[in-house]
């Protein structure tokens, strides 16, 4: 499979993420385009994961029309065969959409539902996940008695996100906007929780970005439910006190754990059984939630 780690398109750059660029349109659109980078540590990685950026815009896509009555969303109508050649199209290969040109909201919204990874470190230490007090008998990778929502600052590249609490939430955006961020954020978490389960995934936490429309509705936009975004474990291979495996990048941060690499650039290169076994998993979790 041909990989894309940078699109060379006849429009004008506007933003270069770590795995997004995005493209000026017109006054009411941009172009996405999920590239195949794949970033650990908040640091760009030397080798593309092939395919991955075709599986992040099909989920993202997929999960922004079945939430759709939750909360409006970035889609729009308008094909790429509007502001594309033929060749930039076939380039992209399933990688890029036209979205509406909104006003991002500078909060990543993060839903907690299991214990694990950062928030379980800090918990050992604190007995608390983002000062958020919690029970003192929980146990990695547990279910917790709540979903926690635990949003975190909008970085720049380059930067690390850093955790904030409610309060700050609403000194970024004002109480009325925080609160709805807040309460769509736990929507679709639950209601995509379910829906997982019912495929037999469990959706331990995710992060959701928002924006807003000419009118300053709330707005779905970025991605939606990726691994990129989320991490997914097997409910038949769950055991709690045990860190299950995930259906997204974390082959690559286990690799990147057992060398002595300081998390900065430059990076380390990935080899090719570490890139496609997480080629494997991000394919795999599409097909078992997406069909």
């Amino acid at each position: 499979m041909k990989t894309l780690f940078t699109a060379s398109l006849n429009l004008p750059l506007i933003h270069k993420g770590k795995v997004r660029d995005i493209y000026d349109i017109d006054e009411h659109h941009i172009l996405i385009v999920t590239t195949d980078r794949i970033s650990a540590f908040d640091v760009v990685l030397n080798e593309p994961i092939a395919g991955k950026g075709r599986v992040l815009t099909e989920m993202a896509n997929f999960w922004f029309k079945k939430t759709q009555h939750i909360i409006p969303n970035q889609l729009t109508n308008k094909v790429l065969e509007s502001v594309l050649s033929i060749a930039e199209i076939k380039q992209l290969d399933g990688r890029g959409i036209i979205v509406k040109k909104l006003k991002p909201l500078p909060i990543e919204a993060i839903v907690r539902g299991y214990i694990i990874g950062s928030s379980w470190k800090d918990y050992q230490q604190t007995g608390s996940i983002c000062g958020i007090q919690l029970p003192n008998n929980l146990q990695l990778a547990g279910k917790l008695p709540q979903m926690l929502y635990t949003p975190s600052s909008k970085a720049a590249f380059g930067k690390h996100d850093e955790n904030i609490d409610f309060k700050q939430t609403v000194q970024l955006v004002g109480q009325s906007l925080a609160q709805q961020i807040r309460d769509a954020s736990l929507a679709l978490y639950e209601f995509a929780t379910n829906y997982a389960l019912s495929r037999g995934i469990i959706i331990a936490d995710t992060k959701f970005e928002f924006g807003l429309d000419e009118n300053n509705q709330l707005t779905l936009i970025d991605e939606v439910l990726t691994p990129d975004s989320s991490r997914f474990w097997s409910k038949a291979d769950y055991q709690i006190g045990i860190s299950p495996n995930s259906f997204d990048k974390q082959i690559v941060r286990d690799y990147l754990a057992t060398l002595d690499w300081n998390k900065s650039p430059l990076a380390p290169t990935l080899p090719d059984n570490i890139t496609q076994k997480t080629a494997k998993q991000y394919q795999k979790i599409q097909r078992i939630l997406c069909g």
